[in-house]
């Protein structure tokens, strides 16, 4: 029964009442990305913009991104939930209520807003709510974190375009979540850039098979 009870709250978000109390400081984290040698916390370069994604373990998310042209620089957090500055361990309890997110810098004029988008939808499973395949809890759900009133309309657009090309397959209904960007916590040194320290480390991005329509043109 406990374990019963254990899984189910993981999917379930915690409210301000029941969430774990966090922290005010930061916790440490890597000051230069692992693979391109760039700081992964710096401001958003003049010309760039910045987006986050969740799409499951944020692993194999962020090496799917920093290997694409176009994308200056990526780092792995949690955002979208209750408790300030979590822990890892914390976030796995599902007693935070954060996902796990991968920050995107990207050059618009080398990589598009759509074409990331695009990325983002045949990469994972964006119709299972609080997981993604193997990996279950609402640190693994699907969600697009805006920086800007355009990439929302275009994230929202998207959503609509492979809304109806799923259902053309009989598949789900998408439960992604669009939000304009929370705070993002850095995830520590550990999780940056894991895949290029560990290449034969745990992976689970799985897309659904189904094709995104053209992207929006942005």
């Amino acid at each position: 029964m406990f374990l019963i009870d254990r899984l189910t709250s993981k999917m379930k978000m915690p409210t301000t009442e029941t969430a774990m109390p966090g922290r005010e400081e930061a916790l440490p984290t890597s000051e230069f990305h692992h693979v391109n040698g760039r700081p992964i916390a710096a401001a958003v370069p003049d010309g760039m913009e910045e987006i986050f994604f969740g799409m499951g373990c944020f692993w194999g998310v962020e090496r799917l991104f920093w290997e694409k042209q176009g994308v200056w620089v990526t780092a792995v957090g949690y955002q979208a939930g209750v408790s300030p500055n979590p822990t890892y361990n914390e976030v796995c309890t599902g007693l935070t209520g954060h996902n796990e997110t991968v920050r995107v810098v990207f050059d618009p004029a080398e990589i598009s807003l759509g074409q990331l988008l695009t990325l983002f939808w045949e990469s994972h499973n964006p119709t299972q709510g609080m997981r993604q395949g193997n990996d279950t809890g609402t640190q693994y759900r699907s969600g697009i974190y805006a920086t800007s009133a355009e990439q929302k309309a275009a994230a929202e657009e998207s959503k609509a375009a492979y809304a109806k090309a799923l259902a053309e397959q009989g598949r789900g209904t998408i439960t992604t979540e669009i939000l304009d960007a929370p705070v993002f916590y850095y995830a520590d040194e550990y999780h940056q850039q894991y895949l290029a320290k560990n290449p034969n480390g745990y992976c689970n991005l799985a897309g659904t098979g189904v094709a995104c329509p053209a992207p929006p043109q942005s």
